[in-house]
């Protein structure tokens, strides 16, 4: 599910960019605009996943947004006019939604609890193998065989791929021992809101993912001028990479220890990554910059559920992952559109990915403001 969820809907639209602006002529602000759309669309529809899980269950939520999802890459390949990239936008966003981070912890968390670092960083380790796969995949089928026919082909494959692991896997639930019913309500969201434990998080990862999307949404066109498009989707599989031993190590290091001290040194690696971005015109240079990002990428997505684990009552965790997720999607859906109208400004992306660099530090000073009691 992750292998194709982030596959498609996280590192699909960074080939999508660079492939519409060459074979189009379409402004990058233009398609970044799109971009932008589908991941706000898929925001906000993860604010009520927990709900449609509950009342269409998880392998019927999953099995509809493999279907979107395809439907929506389709409609990217086969637009022939840059308006009609936001209709596209709507499908490929409601796949994402349906896919995304959120789902990968409702899917995963009822089954653990100790091991729940572990188990995260392994399943959301396809989101990485996703990146690494699908990358050069996307460029060399295109290369090949166009845009539309290789849309087409990844499309389909994802829904035949999702339909029956969804329906063979993901409708059995875990047998635990009812507890006592609780008197104590869970928080809504507007208590969630008003919590400073919460606000800290969100805060915090909705500044580092915006940074992170609006990164990996223009990496392609950042590292072609250097490496051709190939070769720029191949250092994307490097990042994918990177970003599995990182977060494999994350996993297994983490334990006990303060997670939020733990997100502070992941954002300041990516940020030392992004740096090197910025200054960097020869291969090693940029490959290491790929290499710093890439470690810290994983984790981005997998500590917020981590950190609200340790922080919030268990009754409160679905809603309040859910809630984190939303926002933060929220805010990093304009990050591509963002950089893309400051690299049009300047022509270049030294501004865009120093604007990247500064967010990830203030991100860094929002997460240790809060120390909670219980670490």
């Amino acid at each position: 599910m992750a292998v194709f969820g982030w596959g498609v809907g996280f590192y699909g639209p960074s080939v999508f960019l660079r492939t519409l602006h060459e074979s189009r002529g379409w402004e990058i602000s233009t398609i970044s605009a799109a971009i932008t759309t589908h991941f706000l669309l898929s925001a906000l529809l993860i604010v009520y996943l927990p709900e449609a899980h509950r009342r269409f269950g998880v392998a019927r939520v999953t099995q509809a947004g493999a279907a979107f999802a395809a439907l929506g890459v389709i409609a990217w390949a086969n637009a022939q006019q840059s308006w009609q990239l936001f209709p596209a936008a709507l499908l490929s966003g409601i796949g994402w939604a349906a896919t995304s981070g959120a789902a990968i912890n409702a899917i995963v968390a009822p089954w653990f609890d100790k091991d729940r670092p572990r188990a995260l960083s392994l399943a959301f380790n396809g989101a990485s193998i996703g990146g690494l796969v699908f990358a050069p995949l996307w460029v060399a089928l295109i290369g090949r065989f166009g845009f539309s026919l290789s849309a087409a082909v990844v499309g389909i494959a994802m829904a035949c791929v999702l339909w029956p692991v969804s329906e063979r896997y993901l409708r059995s639930r875990p047998n635990v021992v009812a507890a006592p019913r609780s008197t104590i309500l869970a928080a809504s969201r507007t208590d969630l809101l008003h919590d400073r434990r919460f606000m800290t998080i969100s805060a915090a990862f909705a500044l580092g993912l915006f940074a992170q999307i609006g990164l990996f949404a223009h990496l392609v066109t950042r590292l072609a001028p250097e490496f051709g498009s190939s070769g720029a989707a191949w250092a994307i599989s490097l990042t994918a990479i990177c970003a599995i031993a990182g977060r494999t190590l994350l996993g297994w290091l983490l334990g006990d220890r303060n997670r939020r001290v733990a997100a502070a040194i992941n954002l300041v690696v990516h940020a030392c990554g992004t740096g090197l971005l910025i200054v960097g015109s020869g291969a090693p240079v940029l490959l290491c910059g790929c290499i710093l990002f890439g470690l810290g990428v994983g984790n981005l997505v997998s500590l917020p559920p981590l950190i609200i684990q340790r922080e919030f009552a268990a009754r409160d965790v679905g809603r309040a992952v859910a809630l984190t997720v939303a926002i933060n999607q929220a805010v990093f859906a304009f990050a591509p559109a963002v950089l893309g109208a400051l690299r049009d400004i300047e022509g270049n992306y030294k501004l865009a990915f120093g604007v990247v660099a500064a967010i990830q530090l203030t991100a860094v000073l929002i997460v240790v403001t809060y120390r909670p009691d219980r670490i």
